[in-house]
């Protein structure tokens, strides 16, 4: 058959003996092509819109489950319920997580490593006021945009921590001591002011996380139904000029505290 003809809707190409060096009156027939195949470009572009997907299913997921075990806590938490607020199926939570307790689990881990993500801003060679602010103004912003992570969290400490206690005496056990003891190369530097360096962060966690866990009390105080992005703007310079005098690196300022943010406060 002619090297270049069709048969059976399959292509030939011939490799003669002078292309590969082979004995004379041999003749290769390699298939370049075969029918109806995919090509590879189509299954990549497949494969990352179901990852796409899946990622955007499993966002819905935990940010529903985040909001139904802050309401309900574990025990009164439901997939049904879940799966109402996710406004998926509820074969798709069992699909993706398994089961609640799985789900639960992913939930706190999740929380727990958003939490630890700011802190690597610490480093030995970082500005330690630039440093510490950017991880107070972060733990902040986690407070105002996912105040239901915080309060799950909260909740699974105050009765144990018997999901967690792992990642507790593990994970945030070994950021804490990494990030003291950079903190410790800073006083003794003269850097800044000295502090407990570990107790800095239980300090720092209290102080942002109290607008989350604790915001129907700030609430009440304040005299409103919810916190606001003004409220969350204020309460944030409020803490870190409170931080930040505490650590010595306001320098000679008298406050951290803007005119303008003083006179906000009086006016409302």
């Amino acid at each position: 058959m002619p090297c270049g003809t069709l048969r059976k809707n399959k292509r030939i190409n011939c490799v003669r003996q002078d292309d590969l060096k082979v004995p004379s009156g041999h003749l290769f027939i390699f298939e370049m092509m075969k029918p109806h195949a995919t090509p590879p470009t189509a299954d990549l572009a497949e494969e990352a819109t179901k990852g796409q997907i899946r990622q955007a299913n499993e966002a819905l997921i935990l940010t529903a489950a985040e909001q139904v075990f802050a309401g309900a806590g574990f025990g009164g938490a439901t997939m049904a319920a879940i799966a109402e607020a996710s406004g998926l199926p509820k074969a798709n939570l069992h699909y993706y997580f398994g089961s609640k307790q799985e789900l639960y689990r992913t939930v706190l881990a999740r929380t727990l490593k958003d939490w630890l993500v700011p802190a690597q801003v610490i480093t030995p060679t970082a500005d330690p006021r630039a440093a510490i602010e950017s991880y107070i103004r972060a733990k902040m912003a986690l407070s105002a945009q996912r105040p239901h992570a915080s309060k799950v969290f909260a909740n699974e400490l105050m009765h144990g921590a018997a999901v967690v206690k792992g990642l507790l005496a593990t994970e945030l056990r070994d950021m804490v001591q990494d990030k003291a003891a950079v903190i410790d190369g800073w006083i003794r530097a003269g850097r800044m002011a000295p502090v407990d360096a570990v107790h800095l962060f239980f300090t720092i966690w209290a102080s942002t996380q109290t607008y989350a866990d604790f915001d129907v009390q700030v609430c009440a105080v304040l005299g409103r139904a919810e916190l606001g992005a003004q409220d969350h703007a204020r309460a944030t310079e409020h803490v870190v000029s409170l931080l930040l005098r505490g650590c010595g690196l306001l320098g000679g300022e008298n406050s951290g505290v803007s005119t303008r943010q003083v006179t906000q406060r009086h006016s409302q």
